[in-house]
C-alpha cells in the first residue's frame, strides 16, 4: 500500500470523504423523500386536507440524527485542524519570506534557497512573513494553504512520507505576476539533504542562487530578456536613462550604481520600469557583495576604475558617454567606429587607436574637432588599459 504523502494530509481528506458522504447520503436521502411524498400525499390521492397535530418520535428523529452528524463532522474535523495546528517540538524550523513574486527560505543554518528542499520523515515547521502584501503559502499535495502577512509570524508544518517534487502555489491574488509565484517542495532521502544542507555553492552558482532566493529572478531575467525588472545580463557597464529627484538622466551601471539600485532602489527608476522593495535591512554585507562580484563579472573588467581615471583627468568634460557632442566625440559606441582624421586618412578606433590617442592626441586629429585635448603620456599601462576597458562597456550595452 502506498503511505499518504503526510499523516496529516491523510487525516484532511478522510474528513473530507467523511463529509462528503454523509453530505452524499443526506442528499439522496432528503430527495428519495421529497419524491415518495410528492407521489403519497398528491392531492389526488388526498383532495381533502388532514389536521396534523405533531408526532413526538420524528420530531426526535430529524433533532437527534442531524445533531450526532453536526457534532461527528465537527469533531472530526477539529481533531485534523488541531494536527495542522500542533507542531513536533523537535521539527525543523524553517522561515519563510513571501514577496512579490517569489518564496523564500531561510535555514536555522543561514542557508537559503529559492526551492523548499526538506528531508523524509522529518517534521518541518514552517515560519513565515511577508515583506509587502498578503500572500498565501499552499501545498495542494500536503493539504496546507496558510497566509503570510507584512509584520506578522504565521506557521505551518507538514511531515513528507514520501519522497518527490510537490509544487508550491499563491494562493492570494497578490498583483501582476501572481500567477508565477510558483516554487516546490523537495523531499529528499535523508543523506542527500544532509549533503546539500551542510554543502557551500562558489562563484557564479553561489550568485545565482543568492539572486534567485532573495526573489530578483522573479522580476530581472539573466538571459536578456525584459520581464518586471530590466536584464542582469551584461548589465555592468550599461548606460541606463533613470529617473531621480533631479527630473530624467543618463545613468552607467557602474557597481556604485548596482549598490545604489539595490540598497535604494527608490532613488533612481530606471525609465519604463516600476520600483522595487529595498533589500537594506534584509541583505547582509556579504550577499551584497557576491551578487555585485557576479553582476559585475568579478571584476575582470575594472570599469569603475576607468571611469573613475576619466573624470579624474578631465575626460568626460569633452567627451560624454550618451551620445551627446561636447568639445570632443562621444565615447558611446566608440571601439570600432571608423574616424576620419585631418590628414585625410581613415582608421577604426581599435584598442590600439584607443591607448595611443590618448598619449599622443596630436597625432590623430579628428575631423571636426579643435586639437585641444592634452598628453596623458604619464598614465601607466593599467591606468590606459582601465579606461579603454571601460569605453569597450559603453561601446558593447548601447548598439
Amino acid at each position: 500500500m502506498i503511505p499518504p504523502i503526510t499523516k496529516v494530509a491523510a487525516q484532511v481528506d478522510q474528513v473530507f470523504l467523511l463529509i462528503f458522504g454523509v453530505s452524499t447520503v443526506i442528499l439522496i436521502a432528503i430527495t428519495a423523500l421529497m419524491v415518495w411524498f410528492v407521489i403519497r400525499y398528491h392531492h389526488t390521492r388526498h383532495p381533502k386536507a388532514a389536521d396534523i397535530r405533531g408526532n413526538l418520535l420524528a420530531e426526535v428523529i430529524w433533532t437527534v440524527i442531524p445533531s450526532i452528524l453536526v457534532m461527528g463532522m465537527f469533531y472530526y474535523g477539529w481533531a485534523s485542524f488541531k494536527a495542522l495546528r500542533s507542531v513536533p517540538a523537535d521539527a525543523m524550523r524553517v522561515q519563510v519570506t513571501a514577496r512579490m513574486w517569489s518564496w523564500v527560505f531561510e535555514y536555522e543554518n543561514g542557508k537559503r534557497a529559492s526551492t523548499l528542499y526538506v528531508p523524509l520523515d522529518r517534521a518541518v515547521r514552517l515560519d513565515m512573513t511577508s515583506v509587502d502584501v498578503i500572500h498565501s503559502f499552499f501545498v495542494p499535495a500536503f493539504r496546507i494553504k496558510m497566509d503570510t502577512v507584512p509584520g506578522m509570524q504565521t506557521h505551518a508544518w507538514f511531515q513528507a512520507q514520501r519522497g518527490g517534487s510537490y509544487d508550491i502555489l499563491c494562493a492570494e491574488y497578490c498583483g501582476l505576476r501572481h500567477a508565477n509565484m510558483l516554487s516546490t517542495v523537495e523531499v529528499m532521502d535523508p543523506d542527500d539533504f544532509r549533503t546539500w544542507y551542510e554543502s557551500t555553492a562558489a562563484g557564479d552558482e553561489a550568485a545565482i542562487g543568492l539572486l534567485e532566493s532573495y526573489g530578483c529572478t522573479a522580476c530581472h531575467s539573466l538571459d536578456g530578456s525584459e520581464e518586471m525588472g530590466p536584464t542582469l545580463l551584461n548589465i555592468y557597464g550599461a548606460q541606463r536613462r533613470v529617473i531621480d529627484a533631479n527630473g530624467t538622466r543618463e545613468a552607467f551601471v557602474d557597481e556604485a550604481y548596482l549598490r545604489r539600485a539595490i540598497i535604494e532602489p527608490d532613488a533612481e527608476l530606471v525609465e519604463g520600469f516600476e520600483g522595487m522593495p529595498s533589500y537594506k535591512e534584509e541583505m547582509p554585507d556579504q550577499d551584497l557583495d557576491a551578487i555585485i562580484k557576479y553582476l559585475t563579472g568579478g571584476a575582470k573588467r575594472d570599469l569603475d576604475r576607468g571611469r573613475q581615471l576619466m573624470e579624474a583627468e578631465g575626460c568626460l568634460s569633452c567627451h560624454s558617454t550618451d551620445g551627446s557632442e561636447i568639445a570632443g566625440p562621444t565615447l558611446k559606441n566608440i571601439v570600432g567606429r571608423e574616424v576620419e582624421l585631418a590628414d585625410g586618412s581613415r582608421t577604426a578606433a581599435d584598442d590600439e587607436y584607443l591607448i595611443e590617442a590618448i598619449i599622443d592626441p596630436e597625432k590623430f586629429i579628428v575631423v571636426g574637432y579643435d586639437p585641444i585635448m592634452p598628453s596623458y603620456e604619464h598614465l601607466t599601462e593599467d591606468e590606459l588599459q582601465a579606461m579603454v576597458d571601460y569605453m569597450h562597456a559603453l561601446s558593447e550595452n548601447n548598439d
